[in-house]
This record gives structure tokens, sequence and C-alpha cells, in this order.
């Protein structure tokens, strides 16, 4: 396995400022936004479509440091009501794609998207209880006219160029659990798989280790989010796990986000290391900084830090002892 990092919370550095840190802190590999949610600091997309010249400088500057790209990644909602959005949130990433092909990126990150509940909706709906029916009335709707036909023709066209699109299992999104992830994908193609998170796992009720062993034996992990949940049970008992308070509440919130290591034990992150390898994931564990009690810089290195412990970077022996 490699260790890398999501590069968005170094948006304030230079692309270059920015390799330059993540090879000092002793990283793999990056993986670089796009635009939509995550931005473009680090990724001039349209002028390196453009350009051979400015993609191979691009290139050799993260090889020269010894780095690689793990993935790009272009979060948005490209099935959203507002059609500016979906609009946006499409052309990205398709462009994505494109320059994922050009530069030999082998990942594209991304969410489901979310509808609305019909035709004329102003705002996605996002439907999690089955009763009253017409809420599952609504995810029918959904499914059936949304998110399969968009991800049939968009799986197809990246498996086509032989990339694969790693899904957030993302709350507030329709594909936000492994279930929702193989059905997806059974429905459309297999160049769908999990962008694996266990951060949104945790405020699910979703073991991650489990979640590795169901969605590795299909074969349907294309990437991987280090990135931890501490959950209070006292303020889970008030608000559930559905907790709409904003992110800033952090006495109040049920679960908020941590680095790797502070929200659950370094053991669990060890576990989902041997899980990962278990089941057929060998590629890149990349840090995501969300922390709300931490710096960037500390949050960063810590993640950086606990990580390195657990972290499976060599082949394994033959079995010797037998």
């Amino acid at each position: 396995m490699k260790l890398g990092v999501f590069t968005v919370l170094f948006a304030e550095k230079s692309f270059e400022e920015m390799l330059d840190y993540v090879k000092a802190a002793g990283l793999d590999s990056v993986e670089i936004g796009t635009g939509n949610y995550p931005g473009n600091s680090h990724c001039p997309l349209d002028e390196l479509l453009e350009s051979q010249e400015k993609r191979e400088t691009y290139k050799k500057a993260i090889e020269d440091r010894g780095l690689m790209i793990s993935a790009f990644s272009c979060h948005g909602n490209p099935l959203s009501p507002d059609k500016e959005f979906a609009e946006v949130s499409h052309d990205t990433f398709v462009k994505t794609l494109k320059l994922a092909e050009l530069l030999e990126v082998p990942v594209v990150n991304c969410f489901s998207g979310t509808a609305g509940d019909h035709e004329g909706a102003k705002y996605p709906n996002w439907p999690v209880a089955p009763w009253p029916n017409e809420y599952g009335d609504v995810l029918t709707w959904q499914w059936e006219e949304k998110l399969v036909p968009y991800w049939k023709e968009w799986g197809k066209y990246a498996e086509e160029r032989n990339i694969k699109i790693g899904l957030e299992l993302h709350g507030g999104f329709l594909v936000h659990t492994p279930y929702t992830l193989l059905k997806l994908r059974e429905l459309t193609s297999p160049a769908i798989g999990a962008n694996l998170d266990p951060s949104h796992l945790w405020w699910q009720g979703i073991d991650p280790v489990g979640a590795i062993k169901i969605l590795g034996k299909e074969n349907a992990i294309h990437h991987f989010h280090a990135k931890d949940t501490y959950i209070d049970q006292d303020n889970v008992n008030m608000y559930g796990l559905t907790d709409m308070q904003p992110y800033t509440s952090i006495q109040t919130r049920a679960w908020s986000f941590r680095s790797v290591g502070c929200g659950h034990s370094v053991q669990e992150w060890s576990d989902m290391m041997s899980a990962l390898r278990t089941y057929g994931y060998d590629y890149v564990v990349s840090i995501e900084h969300e922390d709300p009690l931490m710096s960037i810089e500390e949050g960063f290195a810590r993640a950086v830090q606990n990580l390195k412990t657990v972290l499976i970077k060599e082949q394994p022996s033959s079995m010797w002892w037998v």
C-alpha cells in the first residue's frame, strides 16, 4: 500500500509548494481536486486539457519528487434539480475523465448525485425511510429515471477508457452504503466502485472492516480515504445520528470528523489496513483532513504518524513456517 493525501487541505499553497510539503512528510502520492466541491487549486483543468506541454510539465513536477497521482476528485451533483449546478458538475466530471486518461491516472473520485423528487423539483431529495410510502416512490423514481441512466452511460464511458470511478459513500447522496454501491454497479458498469471513507460509514452505524469485506469480495474498492469520526453517545441520545446541527457545533453534535486515531483507536485502523490487504485492495490510503479541533498542519501530521504505524507497504513473504 501507499500513503497519500487529498491535497485540498493545502489549497493555500502553490502547486509546487504543496508537492514539496507532501514529499517532506514522507508520502507516496497525491489525490488532486479538479473542481466542484473540492475546488481546483492544484489543477488548472482546462489549461491541462488544452496543452500537452503543460501536462508534461505538470506530471514531471510530481514524478521528480517521487510522487504519483492516486486519483483526480471532482465531487459534485450531476443529478441535481439545480440545472446550472448539475451541468457544471457533469462538465467537470467529463473533463476530469479526459484528463485522467491523458495523464494515465487510474481513478476519478466523485459522488453518485442526488435527484429531486420529480421533474419540476427545485432541490435534491434524499429519502431515508420506506414509510410514508411516498418516500419509497420517490426513491424508485430517482433510481430508475435519473441515477441508473446517468451512470450506465458514463460508467461505460469510463470503462472504455480503463478508468475506475470511485463513488464516495456519503450521506445525502443516493449511493451511501455498500448495498447501494453494489446495486448501482450491478445495474450499470464494473467501472463503478467505492472511494471508501470510513468516516462516513461510522456515523451511519456501518463497521468499516465489514464494509471492506463486502466490497472487497466484489473487487469494488477503487480508492480509500483516511478520515476518522468521533461519536458522542450522549449527543446521539439527544439528536440521533442524522444530526442536522452545523459542524461548528462541536460540543453538542452527535458526531464530528477527526484526524486518524482521534475518533477510533489505532488498532481499529490497523484492522482496516489488514482487511484491505486481505480482500484485495493494495493501492493508496489517502488522508483527508476535516478535523475541527486541530490545525491543518497538526491534523495532517497526526494522521501521517498514526497511519505509518499500521500501513502494510511490503508484499507478504512466503509462508516459510508451514
